[in-house]
């Protein structure tokens, strides 16, 4: 067998051949110079330390997978206190490490939930103790009957004036909490939704801080029932992470643990609505929201990067020069593989800006103005939905373009689905969500004309041009116009949204309605939210972008993008007229054009995501490209070959082999 070791660098010629600025575009995928430096410095300290290795992982049997977890956490806590770790550093470290835990809910949930839903006073007493992990926090909303129906909740917070407590229950089964992270085994706090009750009056779902375990020996405290809620999807994964169940059998807690920054009890009773507007909460909900989306180009560009390296290593069938023809030469392979290169980018980009979106409706909720928060709702949810549902399909095309290999844990693909599927149901289920931007969309339309379209919508205010356009494109090469992409994806957008409104308002019950259209409402809902991908990709290409031929790359992705798009929904675009089939066949040529021109930069556009070995976590997608000695290296640790005959074999097999099998005679 040939020895392929000595830091060779297999994928040496396919670097040589990027026609842009590498490091400008590190940098862009970042987001700026000083994110660039924060996350390579954190991605490199945790490669470095042995502490964090995770090769083992899919192999361990489930108890010490968890305490592997728990060891990680403690180590990086330990670090970030040793190192003075910012924030954002800290924060970068423990995305490295990557390994769902329980610390992931308490800095992501419960700490935003304390900052966004509580007073002043409870901020100061809470947080210190949370940012200092003297309590560990998680976040009970879930229920066993009820997930994105969060006015469904059936827990119960019933208030006492007698001892001035508030009485948590779980009245039924379907109401113990189900599913929230950290809470099976570690979190001593949760923030816990209940609905309020006084005098037998409801008034609607709260969060309230409920002490689950003793800081003395970690036990449950009396009354409470908690534990882990078992196996999940896949080998290691979402495994390594304590999702629990909860139930509480009338345990009382003080009334100031209600989280009153917006709706207050009193101690006589009384229902307060305080002076900040009840809106504010929903920051917490766009901040979450947005954070998944950047979290989605994370995860999607860590899948097409061993994908993408593993198609250039790869080689079948197709002799030339007596060598088999790389993957990645192939047509089939680019057109499946390069969209999805396309869609890290574009999620990456439009990430950034809801970033600045998040950014500028606190700044307006904090000045009392309520009026982009419809529309920032609505696009924060669909592109939740949209980005997530995009990843997790993705990430198996990417496992079935590395072909059998694909199929090992080895590859990284497996469990790097594993862990990620679960976002398309967590902070909103995605189809529930896309019916809530089908309902903003409704309200919209039915405001067409009023000149009140902005941000996100303001396509709609040229309705009466885009019901009539037709697209001018006559050759493939004009499909490169910006404009004419957007005219296409507005006007597509734009024709379902009215078609929806036109057939909703032939029933007499409107509810009766949506639900009888709820899967043409989800199709419009669809095509509004990748045209705000479109556009924002648009948007960034005419901003500023340093680096030689790095703008041309990303013209060039944004075109896959559109134009891939465009071809998966086909259907919408011929259907509602934006199009005609001639555009269609020429928007394909096109594509085939731009997938040659990325072909040469490949590998250095998703080296550009500057990922170090261990934060893949694959075999095929290794920097060097030296797949096959490392596979055969991993397949012998695989603890079915600590021995040559296995257990089980003298037991059961071997009898069948020394059996004497009579034949009968007839």
């Amino acid at each position: 067998m040939e020895d392929l070791e000595g830091g060779v660098d297999y994928l040496a010629d396919e670097r040589k051949t990027a026609q842009f600025d590498l490091q400008a575009m590190k940098i862009l995928w970042a987001g700026s110079l000083h994110r660039f430096q924060v996350a390579d410095r954190m991605a490199r300290l945790v490669a470095s330390d042995p502490e964090f290795q995770k090769d083992n992982r899919v192999r361990l049997e489930r108890k010490e997978l968890f305490k592997n977890t728990l060891r990680k956490a403690a180590h990086a806590w330990k670090r970030i206190i040793e190192l003075r770790l910012t924030e954002e550093e800290a924060s970068e470290l423990r995305l490295f490490v990557d390994q769902p835990a329980f610390t992931d809910l308490h800095w992501g949930m419960f700490i935003p939930a304390i900052k966004g839903q509580g007073t002043e006073e409870q901020q100061r007493k809470w947080l210190p103790l949370a940012y200092r992990m003297q309590i560990i926090g998680c976040y009970a909303q879930t229920e066993l009957g009820h997930g994105s129906n969060v006015q469904g909740l059936e827990t119960t917070a019933t208030f006492d004036p007698d001892t001035d407590e508030f009485i948590i229950n779980s009245p039924t089964l379907t109401s113990s909490k189900w599913w929230p992270g950290g809470l099976g085994k570690i979190s001593t706090h949760g923030v816990v939704y209940a609905r309020l009750i006084i005098e037998g009056t409801e008034h609607g779902v709260h969060g309230f801080i409920v002490q689950l375990r003793s800081l003395e020996d970690h036990l449950p405290l009396p009354g409470i029932t908690v534990g882990d809620i078992g196996m999940k999807f896949g080998n290691g994964a979402y495994n390594t992470m304590d999702n629990g169940v909860l139930r509480f059998d009338n345990v009382r807690i003080p009334r100031d643990q209600m989280l009153m920054r917006v709706f207050q009890v009193t101690r006589e009773g009384k229902v307060v609505q305080s002076d900040v507007p009840r809106q504010l909460i929903y920051g917490t909900m766009v901040y979450v929201r947005q954070t998944i989306v950047y979290d989605a180009s994370r995860a999607l560009s860590k899948a097409v990067c061993i994908a993408t390296r593993y198609s250039a290593v790869r080689r079948q069938f197709g002799a030339k020069n007596g060598r088999e023809i790389q993957v990645i030469d192939y047509k089939t392979q680019q057109s499946r593989l390069f969209p999805l290169l396309a869609s890290a980018y574009a999620f990456r980009i439009v990430g950034d800006w809801l970033k600045w979106l998040y950014m500028d409706v606190t700044k307006r909720l904090q000045a009392n103005d309520f009026s982009t928060l419809p529309e920032v709702h609505a696009c924060t949810a669909g592109l939740k939905s949209l980005t997530t549902s995009v990843t997790a399909d993705a990430i198996e095309e990417c496992r079935k373009l590395c072909g059998g290999h694909g199929y090992l844990c080895s590859s990284g693909l497996p469990e790097l689905f594993a862990v990620y599927v679960p976002a398309c149901t967590y902070e909103g289920d995605n189809i529930v969500l896309l019916l809530q931007v089908a309902r903003f969309l409704m309200k919209t339309v039915a405001q067409l004309g009023s000149g009140k379209h902005f941000g996100t919508t303001v396509y709609m205010g040229n309705a009466e041009y885009l019901m009539q356009s037709r697209s001018s494109v006559q050759k493939a090469e004009d499909w490169l116009k910006p404009e004419n992409v957007l005219e296409a994806f507005e006007a597509r957008s734009l024709r379902m949204s009215v078609s929806c409104a036109k057939k909703l308002s032939e029933f007499s019950n409107p509810e009766e309605g949506f639900q009888e259209l709820s899967a043409d409402l989800v199709g419009a809902a669809t095509a509004h939210c990748q045209l705000i991908v479109v556009a924002k990709f648009i948007e960034r290409l005419q901003q500023n972008i340093s680096g030689e031929g790095v703008k041309d790359q990303l013209q060039a992705l944004c075109g896959i993008y559109a134009l891939s798009l465009m071809g998966k929904h086909l259907g919408d675009f011929l259907s509602t007229g934006c199009i005609t089939p001639k555009q269609a066949s020429l928007a394909n040529d096109l594509l085939r054009t731009l997938f040659s021109k990325v072909r040469p930069n490949a590998i250095a556009l998703v080296d550009a995501f500057n990922y170090t070995d261990h934060f893949l976590g694959s075999v095929l997608g290794r920097y060097d490209g030296n797949v096959y000695p490392k596979l055969y290296e991993e397949a012998w640790k695989d603890p079915l070959n600590d021995s040559i005959v296995p257990d089980g074999f003298h037991e059961y097999v071997r009898p069948m082999l020394k059996r004497q099998v009579r034949t009968s005679r007839l």
